[in-house]
């Protein structure tokens, strides 16, 4: 017999999972301690939300499980935001918040997560995949193995376990469990996809961030040429096609490049999507007389399908890396189709200030990153600038959410990313309004020796909320900081290191011959405030 906080540290050293992300608190102290015994490294977050992030980006880097700690009440709160976030991604993160002991069910206690005070399982209901309390020692295996189950099976995703501290404390006999082997599931209207394809004249692919998490980035490609399709990808789709292929028209919808959309425009009679929601920030833009006459929709998720745009939908649902092989067997086009005209690089417009260009600054830092690099974009306007001028050169090289969109998650992601793969070259690409709200995990990365590249866009205000009030109300209320952030100040009081660039001159020297990096390093950028972001086509 084993006290249960030792068996779950056990379970997750056996699971491959080195770290663990979290703030400590008296009712999970006993399993902070048991995973430092088992060798598994306990990294200090400085906000739960943060700890989140950093488990959301280990688990996307490490194709495992991994896992985020709170405390009970505030800080089982404190990671909602992150588990939304998570499920938005489809990352397999396993939430363990901590619980007052059980056997004082119903007495007014401290940092309550009962139905008496703030109910934590029921709060993370809606947010993740499973959530539930474990009332008893004897239970943890059966609901451990549940959890982890749901968290790999069809559309990955969180889940969360809220484990009071008298029953991590409790023992009860080892066990072991091995992680879930998922079996890829084929739809079966992969031969009406191949005739709809045959008979298709001016198709296009839309690529969404499923290719990222199904990992189909080869087969896609593949796809493309064998049907000799053009392909373009959503805001979240961004990495999952190569930029400089033949038939790549770049990102659609918001941060969209002129080619996509124009191809768009001159009319497309079916639409193969992959992957996607088609949310409105990936169809922003798209206006009904350009609709397509078909769609043709690769989803693991039936939930949005044919929601969208009012037109016939053929659903494909499962794997969507085993579909697009059982189709590539079935041969490809043999029709000539008219070729695309594609600039890889639009022009950014010219600038007319003192201050330098957001969209000529992603030009010098698209020709100053290795080709290796990992790049996750915040949310906010300056990874739209990213979606339309940055040119990913890698599979897998550009990680960006346009569903939840929660800002500062790019922050911990990459972190945690870097933490998973420490030979990986991660950048993350983030803004002052970012910065504010989880800038103080730089800190983090500091501490946990994780070498970061954090560029970060200082326009001075909520970029994409003021000039969308401003272009679409008249005004903008609420969107500019009085007091703007000093970005590398803020991160050098933290323990990076940090400097500030106001030209494209000074931001390419910053760029040079940085790589490998030692430790974390933020390069502010300070940017027009007035210039228009490309993200006005969203009403």
């Amino acid at each position: 017999m084993e006290k249960i906080a030792v068996l779950l540290a056990k379970q997750l050293s056996h699971w491959g999972v080195n770290h663990i992300f979290g703030i400590p608190g008296k009712p999970v102290v006993p399993l902070i301690l048991a995973a430092e015994d088992q060798g598994i490294s306990f990294v200090l977050s400085k906000h739960e939300g943060g700890a989140g992030y950093e488990a959301a980006g280990y688990a996307m880097l490490s194709r495992n499980i991994s896992v985020a700690v709170g405390t009970s009440g505030p800080g089982a709160t404190n990671l909602l935001t992150a588990a939304a976030q998570a499920k938005a991604s489809h990352l397999p993160v396993l939430f363990i918040t901590g619980h007052p002991s059980i056997t004082a069910l119903g007495k007014p206690l401290g940092q309550d997560s009962t139905s008496f005070g703030t109910d934590t399982a029921a709060m993370f209901s809606s947010v993740t995949k499973f959530s539930t309390r474990i009332d008893r020692a004897d239970n943890v295996e059966s609901i451990l193995a549940h959890a982890v189950r749901t968290a790999f099976s069809d559309v990955k995703g969180p889940v969360h376990l809220s484990i009071p501290a008298d029953v991590l404390m409790e023992e009860a006999r080892p066990f072991q469990l091995a992680l879930p082997e998922v079996e890829a599931l084929l739809s079966p209207n992969l031969k009406k996809v191949y005739s709809l394809l045959k008979e298709a004249r001016r198709p296009m692919l839309l690529l969404g961030k499923g290719v990222h998490s199904a990992h189909a980035y080869e087969e896609i490609t593949a796809f493309a040429e064998i049907w000799n399709i053009p392909a373009a990808t959503t805001p979240g789709g961004k990495g999952t096609f190569m930029s400089s292929h033949p038939l790549s028209l770049g990102a659609y919808g918001l941060g969209g490049t002129d080619t996509a959309h124009t191809y768009v425009e001159e009319g497309v009679d079916t639409l193969i999507v992959f992957g996607s929601k088609l949310s409105d920030m990936s169809t922003a833009g798209w206006k009904p007389e350009h609709f397509p006459e078909q769609i043709i929709h690769f989803d693991a998720d039936i939930t949005f399908i044919g929601k969208s745009m009012n037109v016939p939908v053929l659903p494909v649902l499962g794997d969507l890396r085993a579909n697009l092989r059982e189709l590539l067997k079935m041969g490809g086009s043999e029709k000539e189709r008219k070729e695309i005209s594609i600039d890889l690089f639009e022009k950014p417009a010219a600038a007319n200030s003192k201050y330098m260009s957001a969209a000529a600054a992603m030009k010098v830092i698209n020709t100053s990153l290795p080709p290796e690099t990992i790049l996750f974009g915040d949310d906010g306007s300056h990874t739209f600038y990213a979606i339309k001028y940055y040119q990913t050169k890698r599979y897998g090289g550009f990680y960006f959410d346009d569903v939840f969109g929660a800002m500062g998650h790019g922050i911990g992601y990459a972190v945690g990313a870097k933490l998973a793969s420490p030979e990986e070259t991660i950048v993350c690409l983030t803004g002052d309004g970012c910065m504010f709200m989880h800038g103080s995990e730089v800190a983090t990365a500091v501490e946990a020796g994780a070498a970061v590249l954090f560029l970060v866009l200082n326009n001075q205000a909520l970029d994409m909320v003021d000039k969308g009030m401003k272009v679409n109300i008249g005004r903008a209320v609420g969107t500019k900081y009085n007091v703007p952030l000093q970005a590398a100040a803020f991160a050098a009081s933290l323990g990076a290191d940090a400097l500030t660039v106001s030209t494209l001159e000074e931001l390419q020297n910053a760029l040079q011959d940085i790589f490998p990096l030692t430790k974390p390093l933020v390069v502010e950028m300070l940017v027009d405030p007035d210039e228009i972001p490309p993200t006005m086509r969203r009403g």
